[in-house]
């Protein structure tokens, strides 16, 4: 395709970028990452943006490329050049998609004339837009506009969206679980869990069914048969799970509020990761009815917001009644020693969300125990809850959640009684602990990692997260800003039942 200049005197073309923009592409094309880290500028202000956010760095294009395994195929159908000087000029390039439609490339290209390799060209500065899909199966399993609608016009919730983790039953099609073996046999539901049927008859209409991880056993939201959902607020890094479809879905604006569950921080985790407001009710608040557990004595049901009033108007939804009680940030008590579990980042975050909070001293020395405690607990009744069908059928699970139910298998009843004795110790000393405070600490230890960082910070987070499994309390995340302006959680723990305090005090963060 000759190039097609732009300019007030139609500058020529300088001396070996069509070379370099070419060889780019091919390098492209062929997933050539040495090649491709070449040819990209090694400067802290490099940039490349997609629809799904904008990456600042070299080392942070270096790791995305890294890891998606390729661009999609396609070839270049028109190329302009605009040309600025001698050392740079722009170039936008219209390309078409074997899998069909149009996308844009436009690249910022200089030149450094002590370079040797592709005549010293590099891209300083990228922007790729390709054609979005019917609707993106990393987040959604099934979508509509609506899917279900409410018959409530006038309903609290009216207007609102809702995005329904594959876990809860929606009359008229089956749970998948985040699996295509279970998807496969699981029959059509007659009717909607409480949870689903409480938010249509408040007004909400179900926008579609949300992908979650398989049976909702990690917090990574790395689902190996659909991929990983995007993370919007934090490009390149994983969305967390395993509510992971609907807290996507949210932070996309695909839907207003993200139904899920949280056994051991599964609407915690994606709701730090990704800058929403969430929350996981006391355990037995909300009717787990039509819900396919994973381990009964710790699932919860839960649900993330864009914003603090809405998570709030969807508790006076699904929460039951209580009397009304005033509850203020100065009720707050900061922990210093759940702070430090945090990575740097996200403990400065937490703790500049709360400069005047009283600090309470709470060592929990035997946090890694109850830790352990718990994961043994919860792997127990998760075999119990599936085992029977998982049986012959563990080679249909991806390779993570595989290896928790293959250790979940291998629990004894005996492993399975000593862990209750540690975490019914571990309850008395939480409750006692949380008393009538309000207990703030990270709500996961650490912003989003990459996917290949994700397994080093799961046991780090699972200490942070299980102390309000363990006890059964109402835990609500509020979003926060790193000093690298990655999102974070401050999370917000009370006593069993005071699910309503932490929403309205919620409120008070909000911006």
């Amino acid at each position: 395709m000759t190039p097609r200049h732009a300019g007030a005197q139609l500058k020529p073309v300088p001396h070996g970028l069509l070379q370099a923009f070419r060889a780019y592409e091919s390098a492209l094309m062929s997933d050539d990452v040495a090649a491709l880290d070449a040819l990209f500028a090694d400067s802290p202000t490099t940039l490349r943006g997609d629809a799904a956010g904008l990456l600042v760095g070299h080392e942070q294009i270096s790791a995305f490329r890294g890891s998606r395994g390729g661009a999609p195929k396609r070839r270049i159908v028109q190329t302009h050049v605009q040309v600025i000087d001698d050392d740079h000029a722009l170039i936008v390039a219209v390309t078409e998609l074997d899998r069909g439609g149009r996308g844009l490339q436009t690249q910022l290209w200089a030149r450094d004339p002590v370079r040797i390799e592709y005549g010293g060209w590099q891209v300083t500065a990228a922007h790729v837009s390709a054609p979005a899909p019917a609707f993106d199966t990393r987040i959604w399993r099934v979508v509509g506009d609506p899917l279900v609608s409410s018959h409530t016009a006038d309903g609290a919730l009216s207007g609102e969206t809702v995005a329904v983790k594959d876990l809860f039953a929606v009359a008229g099609f089956a749970v998948g679980a985040g699996s295509p073996a279970w998807l496969e046999q699981a029959p059509t539901e007659p009717s909607h869990a409480a949870a689903v049927a409480a938010l249509l008859d408040a007004g909400a209409s179900v926008r579609g069914i949300a992908r979650t991880e398989e049976f909702a056993y990690s917090l990574s939201g790395l689902n190996a048969h659909y991929g990983a959902p995007p993370n919007p607020k934090a490009p390149g890094r994983i969305p967390g799970g395993s509510s992971s479809g609907s807290a996507t879905a949210v932070a996309l604006g695909q839907a207003s509020i993200g139904l899920g569950t949280d056994t051991g921080g599964s609407i915690r985790v994606p709701s730090a990761y990704q800058g929403l407001y969430g929350i996981r009710t006391s355990h037995g608040a909300v009717s787990r009815e039509g819900l396919l557990p994973l381990a009964k004595a710790f699932d919860t049901v839960g649900w993330m917001t864009r914003s603090a009033f809405l998570l709030q108007a969807v508790g006076d939804v699904l929460l039951p009644e209580a009397p009304a009680s005033s509850v203020s940030v100065d009720e707050v008590h900061l922990v210093p020693a759940l702070v430090g579990l945090a990575a740097e980042d996200v403990a400065t975050a937490v703790s500049d969300a709360l400069p005047e909070a009283k600090p309470l001293v709470w060592e929990a020395a035997r946090l890694d125990e109850w830790r352990q405690a718990f994961v043994i607990g919860q792997a127990y009744q998760a075999w119990q809850a599936h085992g029977a069908w998982l049986e012959t059928r563990l080679d249909t699970l991806g390779e993570a959640v595989r290896g928790r139910f293959e250790m979940a298998r291998s629990v004894t009843r005996e492993q399975a009684a000593e862990a209750r004795t540690v975490l019914a110790q571990a309850r008395t000393e939480i409750l006692d602990v949380v008393g009538d405070r309000i207990l703030a600490y990270p709500s996961a230890s650490s912003v989003a990692p990459t996917a290949a960082d994700a397994a080093g910070v799961r046991d780090d987070t699972m200490r942070l997260t299980c102390i309000a499994g363990i006890a059964g309390l109402p835990a609500v995340s509020i979003p926060v800003r790193t000093p690298t302006n990655l999102p974070a959680g401050l999370c917000l723990v009370a006593a069993p039942g005071r699910d309503r305090d932490l929403l309205a005090l919620a409120q008070s963060f909000a911006g």
